[in-house]
């Protein structure tokens, strides 16, 4: 009898020690180790845009990379979804929810069409992934301008804030908007007066060359690109610092002439809501491996962007603070809907 009770108490031990074991690998897998998760078929990576723009071009190039360095063994098709700023790439995604196979490449309009009333999604709707580059914006004019400097500009602004047309492609309250609103506003400008133009489909550069406005609003590489070719005088660029490489060396910053501002268009990536922990762990460190690499060191100096990695988490605190900043100053002008 004593050892047939002795071996039900070792019975009972085992057991528990079973259930102990189990407990241990669920909690494992619910915290998202990226071991935890791999791709079981193709991936669709989202550009919420047309072909050749800053999102295409990222995603394209990230894919690529990913799939020539081995780094993920599944295709990454990218697909093309444009239709307001961004939106219409957000609500497909936004109906995939809990789908571990689908991304979409992001930066600072999924703060501020949702904020301009655009979209009814904004970044709380959506899996963050990681962030990869960075890139910046430049204010430019065309090569006889009586401008050759950002205080000329910012001058004539404070003397009649409507007496300088400023063009950029996007809608108002969009990136290109907002980039000039805060670079001006922390030089003094009235900024609630400003003559913005929107020229959302694409021409901004066209009516530049052409005298239609005074100063376009616009991305680092088409800057460099008509600068290059003697069209165009860089006002500023909104990078910290001076950038090294062939022309972009030449472009001065706000800060070096006297303007307190900088802002830096990120890049990354997010996913549907309810992306699994370990898949989103899975894709972060595949970005971060990839970001190791000599090809995509090539990619990257190719189109002139900095390295700008943050993990899901730094990208989530990252967006919640830009989306403060953001908002903040779009009431301040009245764009908040």
């Amino acid at each position: 009898m004593v050892k047939f009770t002795m071996r039900l108490i070792a019975l009972f031990f085992v057991f528990m020690l079973a259930a102990c074991g189990g407990n241990s690998e669920t909690t494992s897998s619910t915290n998202g180790s990226s071991e935890d998760f791999q791709p079981k078929k193709p991936i669709e990576v989202i550009a919420p845009a047309g072909p050749g723009g800053g999102w295409d071009t990222t995603a394209r190039t990230v894919a690529k990379v990913l799939e020539e360095e081995k780094i993920i063994n599944q295709r990454m098709a990218v697909v093309n979804k444009p239709g307001g700023g961004g939106a219409v790439g957000w609500a497909y995604v936004h109906g995939k929810k809990g789908d571990n196979h689908t991304m979409f490449v992001t930066s600072p309009p999924i703060l501020f069409v949702p904020l301009n009333g655009q979209s009814d999604l904004d970044h709380n709707d959506f899996t963050p992934i990681a962030g990869v580059i960075a890139d910046y914006a430049a204010f430019i004019v065309s090569a006889d301008s009586q401008f050759n400097s950002m205080n000329d500009l910012v001058e004539a602004l404070k003397k009649d804030p409507k007496s300088v047309s400023v063009v950029g492609d996007s809608a108002p309250g969009s990136m290109d908007h907002l980039v000039f609103v805060k670079a001006v506003k922390a030089a003094g400008v009235d900024v609630t007066q400003l003559k913005y133009v929107s020229a959302q489909d694409g021409n901004g550069m066209s009516m530049l060359l052409g005298g239609k406005v005074d100063v376009y609003s616009t991305g680092l590489a088409e800057a460099t690109e008509q600068a290059r070719a003697g069209k165009v005088k860089v006002l500023a660029i909104t990078a910290p610092e001076r950038l090294d490489g062939e022309t972009v060396s030449e472009f001065p910053t706000l800060k070096e002439q006297g303007i307190d501002d900088e802002f830096i268009v990120w890049r990354g990536f997010m996913g549907p809501p309810e992306m699994d922990e370990a898949a989103v762990k899975y894709y972060e460190n595949a970005i971060q491996k990839m970001m190791e690499t000599e090809t995509w060191q090539e990619q990257r100096d190719n189109f002139g962007w900095t390295d700008n990695f943050m993990s899901s988490e730094e990208f989530k605190a990252h967006l919640d603070n830009e989306y403060n900043t953001m908002k903040a100053l779009m009431e301040e002008i009245g764009l908040v809907k």
